[in-house]
């Protein structure tokens, strides 16, 4: 039998392994970037970013371990239930301007690890900023009705006749990554148009979101689609800004190789939709 500080030892080395694969798949989602204001000197995680639509404007909120501006009263269960369900610990429904429909699709073990990253960050005092949405939409109770139409929760399941390389970019994604949430077009209750999953739609600013198809990317090389998705450039010099922009500096660029070409390899097998 291994000695108590042998034991306590191995404890906080597998937290401390939690916590590193926690960062990374936060990274892989981009919390970063929708729970973070763009503000010279916002705190990480502490919220405040806003996202228009044509709802009215929602901001992401302070996710750090406050007790009291953030989530640091949450439990595990808590947490898992949000991303999962799309429901607060109360039993609240979420806006879907948080994608749970597609973080539901995000394994147990990465839920678990990106729960001990969000433990380990500062805590900020910062406050969460109130949506700012128009009637009907800023009853809450109006998203249930949203949720019966277009919200199906569970993790995913791959196909079994996916490569294990397809598989994983299709993942990275479908869940965690939630690339759908802007890459598809929705009808006039928000809903995705899945026949047209991933084919482009309208950002939040109002400006076309192109497809992912091979009708867009088709034209690209397997490096050069990885080599934009790091750097943002084209290989015509075409840089990219704004939303997409901040997705390849906090998320894509951020992926491992092995990853990173997972995500082109899943691209590669979308239908030419968009």
């Amino acid at each position: 039998m291994l000695p108590l500080l042998a034991l306590t030892a191995l404890a906080g080395s597998a937290d401390a392994g939690a916590v590193a694969r926690g960062a990374y798949l936060a990274r892989a989602g981009d919390c970063l970037g929708c729970h973070t204001a763009d503000a010279p000197g916002a705190g990480p995680y502490a919220g405040g970013r806003a996202l228009a639509s044509p709802f009215g404007t929602f901001y992401g909120p302070n996710i750090t371990p406050d007790r009291v501006a953030g989530i640091g009263q949450w439990t595990e269960a808590d947490f898992v239930r949000a991303m999962r369900r799309g429901l607060s610990p109360f039993g609240a429904p979420y806006y879907p301007a948080f994608p749970y429909p597609s973080y539901t699709k995000t394994s147990d073990a990465d839920l678990r690890d990106l729960w001990a990253y969000l433990r380990s960050l500062p805590p900020s005092r910062q406050p969460s900023r109130p949506h700012e949405l128009r009637w009907p939409f800023s009853a809450r109770a109006s998203v249930w009705g949203w949720r019966l139409l277009y919200f199906s929760p569970g993790p995913w399941r791959p196909d079994p006749a996916l490569t294990a390389q397809v598989a994983r970019g299709a993942y990275l994604t479908l869940a965690l990554g939630h690339c759908g949430e802007c890459h598809t077009p929705r009808d006039a209750m928000g809903g995705p148009r899945l026949d047209h999953f991933l084919a482009g739609g309208v950002g939040p600013d109002g400006k076309k979101i192109p497809g992912l198809g091979p009708r867009r990317l088709g034209k690209l090389s397997d490096e050069d689609l990885a080599d934009y998705l790091t750097t943002g450039v084209f290989p015509n010099g075409d840089v990219t800004a704004s939303t997409m922009g901040d997705v390849i500096r906090n998320t894509t660029s951020q992926l491992t190789r092995d990853d990173l070409a997972a995500l082109v390899a899943y691209l590669r097998t979308l239908p030419a939709t968009d």
